[in-house]
């Protein structure tokens, strides 16, 4: 079994290894690829309007997840707009149709909303961690080029996904 990573190493450029069997790509090759996806935008009840913009990208090696911190917008009529910061954290999936490192099961862990008394602040921020996991689900991490995964007349399938401190490793079969 071969062994592809996904390092965020400074300084590092995205490739396979020959040598090693590994593919890497840097914190910033992975942060422009999940950049590209934003904002994102969705309507709840046709009352809320949820966006999330300018997504950072951690990761969570303790317990194999990668986090996304977004801004988040949440509009509608009943309510003066209000914005904030919202924190998920997610597993991994891989989709061989799209070649792509899905997030799978986001969680809002934190969401803060600015200028809000309290009721109204409690009530859109259950609103806006529902719409922004339902935004999440499903959203590319990284996609991988289908010669990424071919050596000479060899081509890999990919197998456990594991987060960890510099980036994220994925197994080869």
């Amino acid at each position: 079994m071969a062994c592809l990573t996904i390092c965020a190493a400074v300084g590092a450029q995205a490739g396979f290894n020959f040598f090693t069997s590994q593919y890497s790509a840097t914190r910033e090759e992975l942060q422009t690829q999940l950049v590209q996806h934003f904002p994102l935008e969705r309507r709840y009840g046709n009352l809320f309007n949820v966006t999330l913009h300018d997504p950072q990208l951690g990761l969570d090696a303790a317990n194999n997840r990668i986090g996304i911190t977004t801004g988040v917008t949440i509009q509608s009529p009943l309510l003066q707009t209000a914005q904030g910061v919202l924190t998920v954290s997610s597993a991994l999936r891989y989709d061989p149709a799209s070649h792509s490192l899905l997030l799978e099961h986001p969680n809002a862990d934190r969401i803060e909303l600015q200028g809000l008394n309290q009721t109204d602040a409690q009530n859109l921020q259950n609103i806006g961690a529902a719409v922004a996991q339902a935004l999440l689900e499903g959203q590319p991490l990284h996609t991988f080029r289908p010669e990424e995964l071919r050596m000479g007349w060899k081509t890999y399938e990919i197998g456990e996904i594991k987060v960890n401190a510099n980036g994220v490793t994925v197994q080869l079969k």
